[in-house]
Order: structure tokens, then C-alpha cells, then sequence
């Protein structure tokens, strides 16, 4: 595509400010703080803050908040806050405690994140995920996290990968379980002292802005269809990641983007949408028809090895296959990293052995993860303590014993590290609307750290958000939150109302999975783990097209006055339309390499990818006009505790 083409599709616009304290990055935190507004515990029960998302970000702020006395609406669309897709976690989460003698420390931490994100995060970012790490695990250790110990009795910690010290500490293969388990109990202590007021089965669908603030949501309750308002002094949202746009993801299937796209129509900028993080070990699809991906832990790349047939359309049985005969292609490529290189390098490596030929598995579509040499050098007990619940899920989902042969998994659609943009604060483009956790784009830069999800939605809940909310709150001291009366809050209401009629009323034939199912096969084509300008291009063309027929062809059963799931579908499945376009457009525009947004144009000779940090050292913010063209913001990176360079895991 020519440059023309690519400005028929975005304009530039204006740069923005990520407000971050001048100077020493690693001061800019304790610089921050101290410089916040406060409120006093007399006067925090007069405001009302509204958390949408009851994961470890929004339980985390919920709690935090409602423990300092302020007036929480909490929001979820699951029917307790501990569903919350943050149980799905499951390897660690990442702290730079260096509590072992392994020359671990905040600056490795530092450096491990920014070079991890391939330089395309906030330096001071990543300090106050690091800063702040240390609180975290010593928080949620103190709340009732059951992290693993050492005999001693001193927390244990494991390796994850893109580091090459142990400072990832766990619940057996149950992370994610176990830190919402505690955040959700804080939660509900503080909805039993009536400082937090808990809405089940309600999803926000827009975002209500009046004097240029966030002022409250709109939302619908998935049981009765009754839609209603919300008002407050600010509005947090926590909704978490939008990888189910591939619809093939290893979220759950509930997951969804209207929540932030919603609040990204009424303003909101979002940055680097394309950055989406393949996770390496996903396991494989084996059906057209399969719903979903399911995820196996990256720590399980402590002792499980990753290889390939050295021969191509080699159809032996894995254990027929000799020594000699396998390519361990992470160990021969990174030997500094082995099995434990970064996500977006692991399934860049896995995608090029499955396309030329050395895929395994019915459809060759996968690679080995072996545990053989493992089991051989510390016995199937050790094995099982650490890995057992991961080891019976695979079993239970493939009918296959990991202990005999070996787990085959590849590349699936997990995480994404673009997300509202926000400031240092972590308030976006629109004053008084808050993100936190994956709804974010902060700390992860072009591509995450496994172990740092968790810790990231941490920091944010429990030591970011209570800290930057009152500052904002200060300055509204005897403000009301508007009236349901008032036209900004009617107006909306009126959108979503004609939203969801406009749904009921398209009169096709196919129901909204189809329309999903279709655009996550044109997005793994144009918008995976590889992309070029002419996939990019081709599938922009599709995803319009794709677009019109949803809109002449959806049909959804029932009323809106009702439980009514093929609407909820339908709503979401809409804004992921809009949504794939403006990623593809986004990797379009990002003439580079980084991270995991691998452009075929751009790389090394040796196949890694090639940044270009004289044009694209900034994080592009965009914004969608009401007509639907995109306009990118830039916000311009700097690094000076860790310079620019080209990362190298060999």
C-alpha cells in the first residue's frame, strides 16, 4: 500500500502528554506521590467513584477505596466478583524482592521489563511496577494468598520467561485463582460494611461525559434488559483485554472490548491496539469448530523442552523419534534463554517451524513440549508438586498423558498490551475516567513479561489508582454527582436504547458467532503473530466488507426486554468489528518491528525483528471520529536508565 492509500485511512494529529515528573525516571513515582492532593477521611464518604470489573484491577480499587471510606459502585457481569477472568492466570507473578542470591534487583527488573517491551513502554512506568512489586507480594501474602514455600518456610520463587533470575512467586499452577480469591474476599468486606454497593449480571455499555468529564456509565442488566444509570465523581475501568477479537483466544469467551471501545467513541484515546501477545503455549486448535484455546502455564517451560522433527512431514510417533533426530530449536537459537525466551520470540519461532513443515499433531499445526528428560531427572512426584493441576488439564482436554509423551502446543491469541491510553496518573484522555489492569496500555510496552499481568493489575488496584484518584477528587469538593434527569445522562441512555434496537432490528439470518468466528480468521491471517502491509491492507478490505454483511445479515432472536445472550453477543461482536479495523490499521500504519507486531519487511537477517527507533520511538494514541476516521496521537519515549538497544537473547 502507498502512502497515499495509508492516509486515505489516518490522519495525524495533535501530540499528547504522559505527564510524567520530569527527570529521574526512577524518582517519578516518589515525586508523584508526594505531590498528589489528598482528601480528608471527613469529606472521601462524600464521593462517588464507579469501578467497572471485578478482576484483580477493579476488586484491588474497589477494596482500596472503599477501605479509605470513599463510595464505591462496583460493577460486574458475572454473578460473583471472584469469576472474574483473573482466575485464569495461572503461572506467577513477578516481584523484585531478590530474596535469592541470584543478582536479581530493581534495576534488573527494570531493565528485564523495558528490553522485554522492546522500548516501546514508559521507563518510569516500569520503576513503579518494580517499586511497587515488593508491596504487592507482601499484600497479598498478607490477605490470605497461599503462595508456595520453601521448606524453610520462606516464599518460593521459579523462573518465567525473558529473565534469567527466579523472581516469579506462585500458587502451584493456580495464581490467578488464588490472588482473586483474596482480592475478592477484601472486596466483599467492604460491601459488608456498606462502603461498597456490589452490581452482579450488569454490563456497562457506554460511558456518559458531560463538561468534559467522566461523569458515569450506562449499563444493562443481563438478567431483566432494564437499562439504567450510573452517576459519579469518576469512573474506573477495569474490564480487562479484548483478545477474544480473534474470537480463537485463551480468554474466556465472555471476555470482551465494549466496556473501553464504548468509552473510546465517546473520546478516549487507545494506544497501540495492534500489540497483541500470541502466547507460545497455547494449545493447539483441533477442530474447526472449536470455541476457544485453552492456556498452559509458561512455567511450565522451567522443565518441559520445546522441539520440532529436525526433518520435515516427519509422522513417527514422538518417542520413535530419536535424540538426533529432534530439533530443539530454542535451545539452538537462544541458548542464553533456551526454552525460557520472551512470548513474542517463542511463538515467532514455534509459527516458522509449524509453516515449514515441521508442525506435529493431526493437523501439523503444533510443536512438542517435553517433559521426558524432566520426569527422568527429578521423578514424577517433583513433577506433579509443581505442575499437577496443569499436567490434568491437559489431560482432561486432549485425552492425552503428559507423563508418556509430550504436550503439544502453539502459538494462540492471549494478552494485549495496547489499551486506553493513559497518563502517569493512569486517568486517560478524558478527566475523571480511570483504567487499570489489561484494560490499560501501561508498563508492557510492545510485549509482556509472563508473570507481570498479575503484578501489573496489583499495582494498579491496590497502589496506583487509591493514590491518583484523590488527587483528582480534591478539586471537586462539594460537587453533586449529576441527576439521572440531567441531559447528558438522558442522551446517552438514548444511544444505547437506539443501539440495541438497531440490533433487534437487522431481520437476517445468522446469528453473531458467525459474524465473530469470521473475522478471527481474517485478523490470525492479516493481524497474527507475522503481518506485511498487503495482509494488513487485504484484511482492512475484509473486515469492512465483513462489517457491511453484519449489519445486513445479523439476526438476534428475542427482545431486549429479557435474559437475551445472542444480544450480549451481538453488542460485543459490533464493537469488535470496529475494533479489528482499527488494529489492522494500526500495524499498517507502524512501519517497524518491535515486540510482538513483527512486520515481514522489518527484519534482522537472521529473522528477529528490526526496530526503527529514529521514526517510531513513541506510542501512537488514536482516536476514532464520530464519521469513523482515525486520527494517531504520538507520545514521544524516552529511555535513559536503560538505553535504547537491540535486544539479544543468545
Amino acid at each position: 500500500m502507498n502512502s497515499f492509500e495509508l492516509d486515505d485511512l489516518r490522519s495525524i494529529g495533535t501530540p499528547v502528554d504522559g505527564k510524567v515528573p520530569a527527570g529521574d525516571p526512577e524518582t517519578a513515582w516518589p515525586t508523584r506521590k508526594l505531590d498528589y492532593k489528598l482528601v480528608s477521611p471527613l469529606n472521601r464518604r462524600k464521593f462517588t467513584v464507579i469501578v467497572v470489573g471485578t478482576g484483580l484491577a477493579g476488586a484491588a480499587c474497589a477494596a482500596s477505596l472503599g477501605e479509605l471510606g470513599y463510595h464505591v459502585e462496583s460493577f460486574t457481569f458475572h454473578d460473583a466478583p471472584r469469576r472474574a477472568h483473573s482466575v485464569a492466570a495461572q503461572g506467577g507473578i513477578n516481584a523484585a524482592r531478590a530474596r535469592k542470591v541470584d543478582n536479581d534487583s530493581l534495576a534488573r527488573f527494570v531493565k528485564d521489563t523495558v528490553k522485554g517491551g522492546d522500548f516501546r513502554g514508559r521507563e518510569a512506568d516500569c520503576f513503579r511496577l518494580a517499586e511497587e512489586s515488593v508491596r504487592v507480594i507482601d499484600h497479598m501474602n498478607a490477605i490470605g494468598a497461599p503462595f508456595a514455600r520453601e521448606y524453610g518456610g520462606t516464599l518460593a520463587t521459579r523462573s518465567f520467561g525473558g529473565v534469567q533470575v527466579s523472581r516469579t512467586y506462585y500458587t502451584r499452577g493456580q495464581t490467578g485463582q488464588q490472588l482473586q480469591i483474596a482480592s475478592s474476599q477484601a472486596l466483599q468486606r467492604q460491601i459488608a460494611a456498606g462502603t461498597v454497593n456490589l452490581h452482579t449480571r450488569t454490563e456497562m455499555l457506554d460511558l456518559i461525559v458531560s463538561d468534559g468529564r467522566a461523569q458515569g456509565i450506562v449499563t444493562r442488566d443481563l438478567v431483566t434488559g432494564e437499562i439504567g444509570a450510573t452517576t459519579g465523581h469518576a469512573v474506573v475501568l477495569a474490564s480487562g483485554g479484548y483478545g477474544t477479537v480473534f474470537h480463537k483466544s485463551t480468554l474466556a469467551k465472555n471476555s470482551n472490548a465494549t466496556a473501553a471501545w464504548r468509552a473510546h467513541r465517546r473520546g478516549a484515546l487507545i494506544a497501540s491496539p495492534s500489540f497483541i501477545q500470541f502466547h507460545p503455549t497455547a494449545l493447539p486448535v483441533n477442530s474447526e469448530w472449536q470455541s476457544k484455546t485453552i492456556l498452559m502455564s509458561e512455567s511450565l517451560r522451567n522443565d518441559g523442552r520445546i522441539w520440532v522433527p529436525a526433518k520435515p512431514g516427519d509422522d513417527r510417533e514422538p518417542g520413535d523419534i530419536p535424540e538426533n533426530e529432534r530439533d530443539y530449536y530454542l535451545e539452538r537459537k537462544y541458548p542464553a534463554f533456551g526454552n525460557l525466551s520472551p512470548r513474542d520470540v517463542s511463538s515467532r519461532a514455534a509459527r516458522e517451524q509449524i509453516d515449514s513443515g515441521h508442525g506435529v499433531g493431526p493437523l501439523k499445526n503444533s510443536v512438542y513440549l517435553d517433559f521426558r528428560d524432566a520426569l527422568a531427572r527429578l521423578g514424577r512426584k517433583t513433577i506433579e508438586e509443581r505442575y499437577g493441576n496443569l499436567f490434568s488439564m491437559y489431560r482432561d482436554a486432549t485425552s492425552e498423558d503428559p507423563y508418556t509423551v509430550p504436550m503439544r502446543i502453539a502459538p494462540g491469541a492471549h494478552f494485549t498490551m495496547g489499551g486506553l491510553w493513559n497518563d502517569y496518573d493512569q486517568m486517560t484522555s478524558i478527566p475523571g475516567l480511570f483504567v487499570g489492569g489489561e484494560a490499560g496500555w501501561g508498563y508492557h510496552g510492545a510485549n509482556r513479561l509472563g508473570a507481570n499481568s498479575l503484578l501489573s493489575a496489583c499495582v494498579d488496584g491496590w497502589f496506583t489508582l487509591p493514590y491518583a484518584i484523590p488527587n483528582y477528587l480534591a478539586p471537586l469538593l462539594g460537587s453533586a454527582p449529576l441527576e439521572l434527569s440531567d441531559p447528558a445522562v438522558t442522551s446517552t441512555l438514548s444511544d444505547v436504547s437506539g443501539r440495541v434496537d438497531l440490533l433487534l432490528s437487522v431481520g437476517g439470518t445468522h446469528g453473531p458467532d458467525r459474524f465473530h468466528r469470521q473475522l478471527g480468521e481474517i485478523l490470525y491471517a492479516g493481524c497474527g503473530v507475522t503481518r506485511t502491509a498487503e495482509g494488513l491492507t487485504k484484511a482492512i478490505s475484509e473486515i469492512r466488507a465483513l462489517r457491511g454483511d453484519f449489519w445486513s445479515n445479523l439476526r438476534v432472536a428475542g427482545s431486549g426486554n429479557q435474559f437475551n445472550q445472542e444480544l450480549e453477543r451481538a453488542g460485543r461482536v459490533a464493537d469488535f468489528l470496529e475494533l479489528a479495523e482499527l488494529m489492522c490499521v494500526d500495524a499498517l500504519d507502524r512501519d517497524e518491528s518491535c515486540g510482538a507486531h513483527f512486520r515481514a519487511e522489518h527484519q534482522t537477517p537472521d529473522g528477529e525483528a528490526q526496530r526503527n527507533d529514529k521514526d517510531w520511538c513513541f506510542v501512537s494514541a488514536w482516536e476514532t471520529a464520530k464519521d469513523g476516521r482515525h486520527i494517531r496521537h504520538d507520545e514521544p519515549l524516552s529511555f535513559t536508565a536503560v538505553p535504547l538497544q537491540t535486544r539479544n537473547y543468545v
